[in-house]
Protein backbone atom coordinates (compact mmCIF):
# COMPACT_ATOMS: atom_id res chain seq x y z
CA UNK A 1 0.00 0.00 0.00
CA UNK A 2 1.32 3.44 -0.89
CA UNK A 3 0.25 6.98 -0.16
CA UNK A 4 0.73 10.15 -2.16
CA UNK A 5 1.54 13.61 -0.82
CA UNK A 6 -2.03 14.88 -1.00
CA UNK A 7 -3.38 11.84 0.86
CA UNK A 8 -0.67 12.24 3.49
CA UNK A 9 -1.43 15.94 3.84
CA UNK A 10 -5.16 15.21 4.21
CA UNK A 11 -4.40 12.59 6.85
CA UNK A 12 -2.33 15.05 8.89
CA UNK A 13 -4.89 17.83 8.56
CA UNK A 14 -7.66 15.45 9.65
CA UNK A 15 -6.05 15.04 13.06
CA UNK A 16 -7.51 18.37 14.16
CA UNK A 17 -6.09 21.80 14.92
CA UNK A 18 -3.37 21.12 12.34
CA UNK A 19 -1.85 23.68 10.03
CA UNK A 20 0.80 23.20 7.38
CA UNK A 21 3.40 25.52 5.97
CA UNK A 22 6.74 25.57 4.25
CA UNK A 23 8.83 27.59 6.70
CA UNK A 24 12.39 26.53 5.98
CA UNK A 25 13.04 28.15 2.61
CA UNK A 26 13.89 31.39 4.36
CA UNK A 27 16.95 29.65 5.83
CA UNK A 28 18.22 28.07 2.61
CA UNK A 29 16.76 27.50 -0.85
CA UNK A 30 17.37 23.77 -0.62
CA UNK A 31 14.67 23.65 2.09
CA UNK A 32 11.97 25.28 -0.06
CA UNK A 33 10.30 21.91 -0.58
CA UNK A 34 9.92 20.95 3.10
CA UNK A 35 6.27 20.86 4.16
CA UNK A 36 5.81 20.91 7.94
CA UNK A 37 2.70 20.09 9.94
CA UNK A 38 1.92 21.89 13.18
CA UNK A 39 -0.47 21.45 16.07
CA UNK A 40 -0.93 24.34 18.50
CA UNK A 41 1.86 26.15 16.66
CA UNK A 42 4.43 23.38 17.15
CA UNK A 43 5.77 21.04 14.47
CA UNK A 44 4.96 17.33 14.77
CA UNK A 45 6.10 16.05 11.36
CA UNK A 46 7.52 17.14 8.04
CA UNK A 47 8.08 15.82 4.54
CA UNK A 48 9.94 16.85 1.40
CA UNK A 49 7.37 17.36 -1.35
CA UNK A 50 10.05 17.04 -4.05
CA UNK A 51 11.29 13.74 -2.63
CA UNK A 52 8.35 12.11 -0.86
CA UNK A 53 10.25 9.08 0.37
CA UNK A 54 10.55 9.95 4.06
CA UNK A 55 8.59 11.47 6.89
CA UNK A 56 10.25 12.94 9.97
CA UNK A 57 8.33 12.65 13.22
CA UNK A 58 8.70 13.45 16.88
CA UNK A 59 8.94 10.53 19.29
CA UNK A 60 9.83 9.80 22.89
CA UNK A 61 13.27 8.37 23.70
CA UNK A 62 11.70 5.06 24.74
CA UNK A 63 9.53 4.79 21.64
CA UNK A 64 12.45 5.76 19.42
CA UNK A 65 14.53 2.87 20.77
CA UNK A 66 11.64 0.45 20.22
CA UNK A 67 11.01 1.65 16.66
CA UNK A 68 14.70 1.48 15.73
CA UNK A 69 14.90 -2.05 17.17
CA UNK A 70 11.81 -3.15 15.22
CA UNK A 71 12.47 -1.68 11.76
CA UNK A 72 15.51 -1.23 9.57
CA UNK A 73 14.11 1.73 7.63
CA UNK A 74 14.37 4.20 10.51
CA UNK A 75 17.12 6.77 10.83
CA UNK A 76 17.95 9.99 12.56
CA UNK A 77 16.83 13.15 10.76
CA UNK A 78 19.35 15.11 8.72
CA UNK A 79 19.22 17.94 11.25
CA UNK A 80 21.07 16.70 14.35
CA UNK A 81 19.47 19.36 16.56
CA UNK A 82 16.12 17.55 16.35
CA UNK A 83 16.39 15.52 19.54
CA UNK A 84 13.74 12.83 19.86
CA UNK A 85 12.94 12.91 16.14
CA UNK A 86 13.25 10.03 13.70
CA UNK A 87 13.01 9.68 9.94
CA UNK A 88 10.83 6.90 8.53
CA UNK A 89 11.44 5.51 5.04
CA UNK A 90 8.01 5.29 3.37
CA UNK A 91 9.26 2.52 1.08
CA UNK A 92 11.06 0.47 3.72
CA UNK A 93 9.96 -2.30 6.03
CA UNK A 94 7.45 -0.24 8.03
CA UNK A 95 3.85 -0.89 6.94
CA UNK A 96 2.00 2.25 5.87
CA UNK A 97 -0.59 1.75 8.61
CA UNK A 98 2.21 1.76 11.20
CA UNK A 99 3.77 4.89 9.67
CA UNK A 100 0.42 6.67 9.95
CA UNK A 101 0.03 5.43 13.53
CA UNK A 102 3.47 6.88 14.33
CA UNK A 103 2.56 10.20 12.71
CA UNK A 104 -0.60 10.28 14.82
CA UNK A 105 1.45 9.43 17.91
CA UNK A 106 3.81 12.32 17.09
CA UNK A 107 0.77 14.60 16.85
CA UNK A 108 -0.43 13.36 20.27
CA UNK A 109 3.01 13.89 21.85
CA UNK A 110 3.17 17.50 20.68
CA UNK A 111 -0.50 18.22 21.34
CA UNK A 112 -0.20 16.86 24.88
CA UNK A 113 2.93 18.84 25.57
CA UNK A 114 1.31 22.16 24.62
CA UNK A 115 -2.24 21.70 25.91
CA UNK A 116 -3.67 22.49 29.32
CA UNK A 117 -4.54 19.44 31.39
CA UNK A 118 -8.32 19.98 31.14
CA UNK A 119 -8.34 20.55 27.38
CA UNK A 120 -5.90 17.68 26.86
CA UNK A 121 -8.17 14.96 28.25
CA UNK A 122 -11.20 16.22 26.29
CA UNK A 123 -9.28 16.36 23.00
CA UNK A 124 -7.47 13.03 23.30
CA UNK A 125 -10.68 11.20 24.18
CA UNK A 126 -11.95 12.13 20.69
CA UNK A 127 -8.95 10.45 19.00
Amino acid sequence: MTINIEEFRNFCLSLGEVTDKMPFGKFARRYDSILAFYVLGHMFCFIDIDNFNFVDICSTPEETEEIIASYSSVSKPLNPTLRHWIQLDLFGDIPLSKVLDMVKRSYIIIHTKYTTKENRSNRLQKL
